[in-house]
């Protein structure tokens, strides 16, 4: 069995900024909270003593930018690996919407689904599928915990979710927040959640990797 943490990346609104959805095809980079969120789980990494061994991310800026501000501050000396397979979700026509324009052109019943049931509501036109999409992550996650050391793997609000849902254990919400920390355990292609959407914290880091 591999462990592996998981991480979201921070802020991509500012103080004023309307939040809309923001996928794979809005390639937003992170704000100054975003970068302090960085900034705090890079830091809780080096007070836990912990220094990834591979660092892995999708390749839209707010996940490079996350990362290289999180090697930076660790010491990790190697080569951020990017994987398509953390590319977060196509919203396709939700893309770059507010919520309140999505419950006025699909309807709240919409919006509820994948915000409080986390599943991808009926008729939508996103992609990948949700076949393709859970295997990713789980494939993503199984390549993770094969390596020789920790792996830090940054990604978005959507593919955690599929990555949660891949993953057994007795948390039911699987919403990250931004700048939020999750771990778990992989053997093969099963496994288990350590912990999941926790403010980065070197106590508990300490606690699952060292």
């Amino acid at each position: 069995m591999g462990r592996i943490l998981l991480a979201r990346h921070g802020n991509t609104f500012g103080p004023g900024d309307t939040p809309v959805w923001v996928g794979a095809k809005e390639d937003l980079p992170l704000v100054e909270s975003g970068e302090a969120q960085a900034r705090a789980l890079g830091e809780a990494l080096q007070a836990a003593g912990v220094t990834p061994a591979r660092l892995i991310c999708g390749p839209l800026k707010r996940t490079r930018r996350a990362a290289e501000i999180v090697a930076g501050l660790t010491g990790f000396a190697g080569q951020t690996e990017i994987d398509p397979r953390l590319t977060e979700i196509d919203y396709g026509s939700w893309g770059g919407k507010s919520n309140d324009e999505i419950v006025a052109e699909f309807g709240q019943e919409a919006l509820d689904c994948w915000d409080k049931r986390h599943t991808r509501p009926d008729g939508v036109d996103w992609s990948p599928s949700d076949a393709e999409l859970k295997a990713n992550a789980l494939a993503a996650m199984a390549d993770a915990a094969s390596s020789r050391g920790l792996a830090l793997v940054i990604t978005s609000n959507g593919i955690l979710r599929y990555m949660h849902a891949a993953l057994s254990g007795d948390d039911g919400n699987a919403k990250v927040k931004t700048g939020h920390l999750c771990a778990a355990e992989l053997g093969g292609t099963t496994g288990s959640r350590l912990f999941w959407n926790e403010k980065p914290d070197a106590d508990l880091i300490a606690r699952h990797f060292s």
